[in-house]
């Protein structure tokens, strides 16, 4: 999908579909979206079964989704919306705490969240970063994430866990060495330009391993290749490459 960027006048805008129940939220996202000039919104949605409806008419690339709304909810129509061949990508709105939420979405496709009371610049930003193909999830909320699916917080037996690191292993050594090193930075939550400049590879070249990576494992999103990583054991604390 071609998009725009703010530095490239001549590609088209990135067409963004904003729904949430609420219409003071609508109207203010529409508001600091708007003024975006590599941004055009083309619809208003008010649940989930409206963003299917207007996914189908309007053919946005981007679509901002509420989770929580009548009907339909966010959740819902994402799994609805991924697996389409031509879907767009969904960013959903959520709240810190909703980690389970969050996995679900995920696991369904989405491209990643921003929180309710994010800055209006951050969520701009966001959905350009989302709309030139890379995720939108910090390596610190990745991480808090990776640990919630993981099992790594209370409860979780050590013996679940090396079980889990072993197959997490031998996947991982089923890579070819270059796609290993790309896998791992997408573990500690590099974008494809960030991942691009440390391996010293084109950003075209990043999207194809990472694609190669997600066939591979027969993964649908990013964040399943960065479980992998974290069950493998690849990733201090930090989220630096630990092992050799």
């Amino acid at each position: 999908m071609t998009t725009s960027t703010p530095m490239d006048p001549v590609a088209r805008p990135v067409r963004l579909l904003v729904v949430d129940d609420d219409p003071l939220v609508r109207a203010g996202l529409a508001l600091m979206l708007g003024g975006a000039d590599d941004i055009e919104i083309v619809g208003e949605g008010a649940d989930g079964s409206d963003a299917v409806d207007l996914v189908d008419r309007l053919r946005p690339d981007v679509v901002l989704m509420d989770i929580r709304m009548p009907t339909m909810d966010g959740l819902t129509a994402t799994e609805a919306l991924r697996t389409r061949p031509d879907a767009p990508e969904v960013i959903v709105l959520t709240t810190f705490h909703a980690d389970e939420q969050v996995l679900r979405a995920i696991r369904a496709g989405a491209a990643g969240f921003v929180l309710k009371d994010t800055s209006p610049a951050r969520i701009v930003d966001s959905v350009r970063q989302v709309a030139a193909g890379d995720p939108v999830l910090s390596p610190a909320v990745t991480r808090r994430l990776m640990a919630r699916a993981a099992g790594t917080g209370p409860g979780s037996g050590r013996g679940d866990r090396v079980d889990r690191a072993d197959r997490a292993r031998q996947r991982i050594a089923a890579l070819a060495e270059r796609e290993r090193e790309v896998a791992i930075a997408v573990g500690q939550g590099r974008s494809n330009a960030e991942i691009a400049a440390t391996l010293y590879l084109s950003v075209a070249t990043v999207k194809t391993q990472v694609s190669r990576i997600l066939a591979k494992f027969d993964f649908n999103n990013r964040v399943q290749i960065a479980l992998l990583v974290h069950d493998a054991g690849l990733l201090d604390d930090d989220g630096a490459d630990r092992a050799t």
